[in-house]
């Protein structure tokens, strides 16, 4: 079995800062300090304080009533304060660019549910995995079309959304679904539009996203399909999920893995993922590492 991971959306494009778990927002538009130098965690610890980036997915890392959350968000918070490091300030950007920002020191870290896939892991580094959690489809209500899967949408050509530049997007065309029955929208939003408007029959990302995505649109005559894996070449495409670090950031990511395993083994990790529709199916089997997940063909 190969351990492989998709991505995760994203949702909006402009750029915002924010911070967790602070009565106010605050601007946080400039770059952090010189990193990737081994030196992050001493500063962190210093400041008291990270920068973080997310992308505006629900229910992976999202902003609501002005206050960032979601699941990364959250977790990260519990595993920062473990840490010594009470404050944690949010940059939103696109999705595409998160790597890319993190690099740039617009941030620290990432949180923002990414899956753990080979090549960005040769980009950056990757915590512990965080979580696992299947595919689905969104589907019309009674499925009348019946379809479950990947495999069906090729076989009976209906039109399938995704997001761009997202993991269901690239198997969907890894597995030979004709580009002209793929729709990529830029967010969650439009691509639950396209479905509500039948200009597409089905849509997928991780059944966590579909079923907050239904969940908070209330009577939309839609429906989730049980979770599935996509299968690529024989290979099992194994959705996992962690938080990005830059290369180098070697002491950081070590002690943001021990206080992350502590969360995952004291049960603790559940009760803070759960509001954001997490269950204990979504915990991370022993045999499912980053280091196979980077490894994978």
């Amino acid at each position: 079995m190969s351990w492989t991971r998709r991505d995760f959306l994203r949702a909006g494009g402009a750029a915002g800062a924010f911070a967790l778990g602070a009565p106010a927002l605050l601007a946080s538009c400039s770059k952090v300090p010189q990193a990737g130098d081994g030196g992050t965690l001493q500063r962190i610890k210093d400041a008291g304080a990270i920068k973080i980036g997310i992308a505006g997915e629900v229910p992976y890392g999202y902003t609501q009533n002005g206050t960032v959350t979601g699941e990364a968000p959250e977790v990260a918070k519990a595993v920062f304060k473990a840490m010594g490091i009470d404050r944690v300030d949010a940059t939103q950007v696109e999705f595409g660019q998160l790597i890319p920002a993190l690099n740039a020191s617009q941030y620290d870290m990432v949180a923002a549910g990414m899956a753990i896939l080979p090549d960005r892991c040769q980009n950056a580094q990757f915590s512990a995995v965080d979580y696992v959690t299947p595919t689905a489809l969104l589907v019309p209500r009674g499925n009348p079309q019946r379809i479950n899967n990947f495999d069906d949408v090729k076989a009976q050509g209906v039109a399938l959304a995704v997001l761009s530049g997202t993991v269901e997007e690239a198997v969907a065309k890894d597995l030979g679904i004709p580009p002209g029955n793929i729709q990529s929208y830029r967010g969650q939003p439009e691509m639950f539009q396209a479905l509500r408007d039948q200009r597409a029959y089905c849509g997928a990302l991780t059944d966590i996203s579909l079923r907050r995505m239904l969940a908070d649109n209330p009577g939309a005559p839609l429906e989730v399909t049980k979770g599935f894996v996509p299968v690529v070449d024989g290979e099992e495409q194994i959705q996992a999920g962690g938080f990005v670090f830059r290369k180098g950031d070697d002491e950081l990511v070590e002690q943001f893995n021990t206080e992350l395993k502590k969360l995952q083994d004291s049960g603790a990790w559940l009760d803070i993922v759960a509001p954001f529709g997490f269950t204990a199916d979504n915990q991370v089997p022993e045999d499912v590492t980053t280091e196979k997940l980077c490894a994978a063909a």
